[in-house]
């Protein structure tokens, strides 16, 4: 394997795209979140134009915006992995290929989605992507999100040993293949937990880092975690940092808003915190009135309304989520 993947660990946002309210892509909004990202919430890296940056809304001219955007405003300060998938694979070399002359760090590429291809057509999708294309490529292993068969721990292994696959973002809720290709690979592939349901086991049984849009507003707390758990090997300080962080998860999870999307949220969250937060493209909508009163006292409630101080106390506390627990999608 030609590349050194060491540098990937830690704390990688999906990180948001901006778009204003009449639905165009907004890069200095954009610019300004990425940068706070990195100087304020001192994440390890970012991964762009992924699910939370919206890549299935951004036309093939919008992606190449936001790739020289990122090597614009990031200057080598973080590692920064493209989201450059696309069902075609044709198309998804195309796009790797910009990513590549905008100086990504790697790539990460989704199954090939909606259309359902086989899974020997999946395996021969990648192979072909690395063939054309000379970065580590990390596999976005979300069947939930692509209708698209997944490729298992021992599978993922193989292309590691034929050089086709480098990183993956695990996104399942379990954090089976977590362990299982840890087992398998270890250090010879950089495993990323890739949910927003289990970080902290996914870091415990053997994740280099976790990956997830909620990263968009709980970076500084999910790194001190990782810290804990991956560095100090203290499990049950990680725990009550995940206590922490719990509350913002449950606000989609468990739909206390109301029927939003998670990217909604974290853009109010921004927001309401004086920061820039932008529009998602439209189907999904912004929050009204009511949700965003909802939301200021569900923040004030968990101490969240003031985010550089959730973790003066990490006295366990109980959990604000009664509510029946809906099906969520695993980010």
């Amino acid at each position: 394997m030609p590349f050194d993947v060491k540098r990937f660990r830690g704390i990688f946002p999906a990180a948001l795209t901006m778009f204003d309210e009449k639905n165009n892509l907004d890069e200095e909004a954009t610019a300004r979140h990425w940068d706070w990202l990195i100087t304020h919430q001192g994440v390890d890296g970012l991964v762009i134009a992924g699910t939370s940056g919206e890549f299935i809304a951004l036309e093939g001219e919008e992606r190449t915006r936001l790739f020289r955007l990122a090597r614009d405003v990031v200057r080598k300060r973080v590692p920064v992995i493209y989201g450059s998938g696309h069902y075609s694979t044709k198309l998804t070399i195309q796009l790797s290929e910009e990513a590549q002359r905008c100086g990504a760090d790697a790539l990460i590429i989704i199954l090939p989605y909606f259309q359902k291809p086989p899974k020997a057509a999946v395996i021969e999708h990648y192979r072909r992507v690395r063939q054309a294309i000379n970065l580590p490529i990390m596999l976005y292993n979300n069947p939930q999100n692509s209708a698209c068969v997944e490729l298992n721990p021992p599978e993922i292994a193989r292309l590691a040993d034929e050089d086709v696959l480098h990183m993956v973002k695990s996104t399942f809720g379990t954090v089976e293949p977590v362990h299982d290709l840890y087992y398998l690979v270890g250090d010879r592939m950089a495993i990323f937990y890739g949910s927003f349901l289990a970080a902290l086991e996914g870091l415990a049984a053997g994740a280099h880092g976790w990956i997830s849009g909620v990263l968009n507003v709980v970076g500084k707390a999910a790194k001190a975690m990782y810290q804990a758990v991956v560095v100090h090997n203290d499990v049950r300080k990680g725990l009550l940092i995940w206590h922490k962080i719990l509350p913002i998860v449950h606000l989609y999870t468990y739909q206390q808003i109301g029927p939003v999307s998670d990217l909604a949220i974290y853009r109010s969250m921004l927001k309401l915190w004086g920061l820039p937060g932008g529009y998602c493209r439209d189907p999904f909508f912004p929050l009204d009135e009511k949700q965003e009163k909802v939301l200021h006292d569900l923040l004030h409630q968990c101490g969240w309304i003031d985010p550089d101080h959730i973790l003066d106390n990490l006295e366990p506390m109980n959990s604000f989520c009664r509510k029946g627990k809906v099906e969520p999608t695993a980010r």
